[in-house]
């Protein structure tokens, strides 16, 4: 390749306005307008069109979660959703247990979600089934944390 075109060819690439080679300056203009003319340069960003807080704190949490959401930490990759659903069962009734997979090989990802029926289960369960045994592996529980 010859060098004088090699040259144009980083002049294109890189937005140089003007490289000289054998030949001489380049009389033709950078093909793309500097950085300082563009319009994506110019342009701020636009405003928010919500104007909800974005802040995460704890009043805005419990009015999304009522308390019954508990997320479940430590899993082993052999748990299963039935698995998970006797060990809730223990401490209260299980409405939901939302076991996370892996897409491509369907296995335990490691956590889940779980939905107790009341408040109280959900209580319980954070207090006696959090820092417990399951499948030799210790599984932390605690309540799900929803960010809005």
């Amino acid at each position: 390749m010859c060098r004088c075109l090699l040259l144009k060819l980083l002049r294109f690439e890189w937005g140089f306005s003007t490289i000289v080679c054998r030949r001489g300056p380049s009389k033709s203009p950078s093909p793309r307008p500097s950085a300082a003319s563009s319009p994506r340069a110019r342009r701020s960003r636009s405003l928010s069109r919500s104007r909800k807080s974005r802040s995460r704190s704890r009043e805005s949490v419990e009015a999304y979660n009522p308390g019954n959401n508990l997320y479940v930490t430590g899993l082993s990759t052999r748990v299963t959703s039935s698995d998970l659903e006797k060990f809730f069962a223990k401490e209260g009734k299980v409405v939901e247990c939302n076991l996370v997979l892996d897409p491509r090989s369907k296995e335990s990802r490691g956590f889940a979600f779980v939905t107790m029926e009341t408040t109280e289960a959900a209580e319980r369960c954070i207090k006696y089934l959090n820092r417990s045994v399951l499948e030799g592996r210790l599984v932390t529980v605690e309540k799900q944390v929803c960010y809005v």
